[in-house]
């Protein structure tokens, strides 16, 4: 077996039986090693990285577990199948996510098999989930959010393996990244719109106390409504809700959303003639609701398809998704 060469990372925190199950399983997904091939025998694996034979053994062991290799006797360990697994971990499944999600499988190989978990935004479940993950995957594609425990939780992860999406909080420098802007972003997309914007006497951010959206997002719509002299307001109070004509606003929670089209119903209030509403993240839907609801939105689909080539082809990204506006007629 000539392609496959092991070799230990003294300066790794991984256990070096999990380098070399990861290792294998590496080689597996980027076809170094291919179903049939044999594997070095535990003797030469012992002799060439310097490994006890207690280490190869329970490397070996967890590989035939996993049914990445399978053994015959006399004859050695050889690749069994293909498959490699990769772990995805988001927040909550809505959706928009489930458009990130559905491109994210099609742009896979059909040999790599994915595992979904969500937080919730709950650190305990965010740290234990991780915890029980490590060493287990090929890749690890994590939304992260807001809390001060992220960045070391996500440290156990191998730079290498780890891609961040969506939003880049508690990143690093030398992290792969596939994410969106919530600030200049929704900036500029109101600026290019100002004439729309000023139809309305007030401009309205429901900012409810139950969202994890960033909050960046409010500082940049302060400035806009600030240099624009537009009488804006932030409610972050879902109950004050109480829709009036000449007001515009934008909505993060889809939540929030569905009772400003119940409000307007029931006030004989048309969307886009006597109130505006402008929706955070596009789904499949919003653009058959009431003949269309204005969204401000990141692309799901090529942020799907932007984390499969990280699963895909092993190279470090940095790559921002465009957000843009898109005028309907609700705005």
């Amino acid at each position: 077996m000539s392609k496959f060469h092991f070799k230990i990372d003294p300066a790794s925190n991984q256990l070096k039986f999990q380098q070399l199950v990861d290792s294998v399983t590496e080689a597996v997904s980027k076809n170094l090693l291919q179903v049939g091939d044999i594997l070095p025998s535990v003797n030469q694996l012992c002799k060439e990285s310097e490994l006890s034979r207690d280490t190869v053994f329970k490397a070996y062991a967890e590989l035939k577990n996993r049914g990445t290799i399978e053994s015959v006797p006399n004859k050695g360990y050889f690749v069994a199948k293909a498959t490699t697994k990769v772990f995805l971990f988001l927040d909550t499944f809505k959706a928009y996510k489930e458009v990130l999600y559905g491109s994210f499988l099609e742009n896979l190989p059909d040999n790599i098999t994915v595992d979904l978990h969500f937080h919730h935004y709950n650190i305990n479940v965010f740290e234990t989930i991780i915890k029980e993950s490590v060493g287990k995957y090929t890749k690890y594609i994590i939304m992260n959010f807001d809390h001060e425990q992220v960045p070391e939780v996500i440290k156990k992860i191998p730079n290498d393996k780890l891609l961040i999406i969506d939003w880049k909080v508690h990143s690093r420098e030398t992290n792969s990244c596939v994410y969106q802007d919530f600030g200049q972003t929704l900036y500029d997309a109101f600026a290019k719109n100002i004439e729309l914007v000023k139809k309305y006497k007030r401009f309205i951010y429901l900012y409810p106390e139950f969202t994890y959206h960033p909050k960046e997002s409010i500082d940049y719509f302060n400035a806009f409504c600030r240099d624009h002299q537009i009488e804006f307001e932030v409610m972050r109070n879902s109950k004050l809700l109480d829709i009036q004509p000449g007001d515009l606003y934008l909505m993060v929670s889809d939540r929030m959303l569905a009772r400003f089209l119940d409000q307007c119903d029931q006030k004989k209030l048309s969307p886009g003639n006597e109130v505006g509403v402008i929706s955070y993240n596009e789904t499949p839907m919003k653009k058959y609701v009431k003949d269309g609801v204005t969204v401000i939105s990141t692309d799901f689909e090529l942020m799907g398809r932007k984390a499969a080539e990280f699963v895909s082809n092993g190279e470090p990204i940095n790559f921002c998704v465009p957000t843009k506006l898109k005028v309907r007629s609700s705005f």
